[in-house]
């Protein structure tokens, strides 16, 4: 009988001890072309390729829009997307806007976080609720 708890509980303790932690991406802002361009590395390859070859005109702006910051920060979530093209460049995404950015002007980027949105429990329970994707903004 104790055997058995013994061997039950190591059992439990290596499933529970070789799950993996999520891994998440780290995202890198650099100002390129004499501060004409932005590009952001540090997503997944394989992804960005995927990606590349949907046909859907403005995936990109959609995945990781660029926004110029508001003297109010309030009211940064009511902002137009900043305008410009979008290229795949090796493993990196360089964003170049239709107007230059200003100088001593501030911008960000708003980087969803679709890997912490949770599993359907998590909206049956109410802890989380449609529509609400975390995100994070990065600053430039």
């Amino acid at each position: 009988m104790i055997n058995r708890r013994i061997y039950s509980g190591l059992l439990l303790l290596i499933c529970f001890g070789c799950s993996s932690k999520p891994k998440f991406n780290t995202l890198h802002i650099s100002l390129v072309n004499n501060n004409r361009s932005v590009k952001f590395t540090g997503l997944d390859y394989a992804i960005m390729s995927e990606i590349k070859r949907d046909s859907i005109p403005g995936i990109w702006q959609s995945l990781i829009p660029v926004y110029r910051m508001p003297a109010d920060t309030e009211l940064k979530s009511y902002l137009p997307v900043q305008p410009g093209t979008y290229q795949l460049k090796d493993s990196a995404i360089v964003f170049t806007p239709d107007t230059p950015f200003f100088k001593n002007k501030s911008y960000f980027m708003r980087c969803y976080q679709f890997e912490n949105s949770g599993n359907i429990w998590d909206y049956m329970k109410g802890k989380k609720k449609l529509g609400n994707i975390r995100y994070v903004d990065l600053n430039f």
